[in-house]
């Protein structure tokens, strides 16, 4: 499993005539070259497709975040007319495959004038249209005592303050693994910003690793390696910092008290 990893951080040491020449066995001479030659490989500094990629990702993980927790407070604590046939047709919706709405959403985003900019990319997650994320969130929720709830409703808080004061403080390990799963998926999309974003100085991080294969199939294989290698060390920061929670988001949600 850690072979293809190994084998890419070797390679982006090494010089191009050698990158296939010997696995994962480091060089004779380490050259640091190939990192300097692809950071500044386009037109467009790779600074600016880290920066893309960041806040895209932020903006994602923060949408996420608070409509999808909204929305399973809704489903788990709120009753409401319909309640649930609307679950019902959430979770519906985790069985559409993504080539089934991506040429309506593409129509509404063109007509609203979108192309062309991260909007399409951020603002579905602050609609909640995740539901992966909610129904996590929805089993987590149930999982915490309702005589919490009815405490704080003797005390007079509303729907607002315990969902605020209450379920979100106890919700930390589920909220840390939603995080941190929309990270990565942000982090790691290719298709989105291929059909949405179609300037340079728009590109994300992923975008950015595809220009370096040009129409005759040609690369720079150091500068895309090394590239390669950064491109990865977010990621595993991010699961490095959150690893503990989010072992212990996915171990908990669901269990019954």
């Amino acid at each position: 499993m850690l072979y293809p990893l190994l084998w890419l951080l070797a390679a982006s040491f090494k010089p191009e005539n050698e990158i296939f020449m010997s696995g994962i066995w480091p060089s004779l001479s380490w050259d640091i070259e190939s990192y300097f030659r692809g950071w500044n490989a386009m037109r467009v500094s790779f600074s600016v497709f880290f920066m893309n990629s960041f806040v895209i990702a932020f903006l994602c993980v923060v949408g996420n975040l608070i409509a999808c927790s909204m929305a399973a407070y809704a489903f788990a604590r709120l009753q409401f007319k319909g309640r649930n046939v609307w679950f019902a047709l959430m979770l519906m919706t985790l069985m559409l495959p993504g080539q089934v709405t991506l040429i309506p959403q593409y129509v509404l985003f063109r007509d609203l004038g979108w192309v062309n900019t991260i909007l399409p990319l951020v603002v579905p997650k602050f609609l909640a249209v995740d539901a992966f994320f909610v129904f996590l969130m929805v089993q987590f929720f149930r999982g915490i005592p309702r005589e919490l709830d009815e405490a704080a409703m003797m005390d007079g808080a509303g729907a607002w303050r315990i969902y605020w004061k209450i379920m979100l403080p106890l919700s930390v390990p589920v909220l840390v693994t939603a995080a941190i799963f929309t990270f990565i998926w942000t982090w790691d999309d290719f298709f989105g910003p291929l059909i949405y974003l179609n300037r340079m100085q728009d590109y994300t991080v992923m975008l950015g690793l595809r220009t370096f294969v040009d129409s005759t199939g040609e690369s720079d294989f150091g500068g895309l390696f090394a590239m390669s290698v950064l491109s990865i060390v977010p990621i595993f920061v991010f699961f490095l910092l959150f690893q503990r929670l989010l072992i212990e988001g996915i171990a908990t949600t669901g269990m019954k008290r």
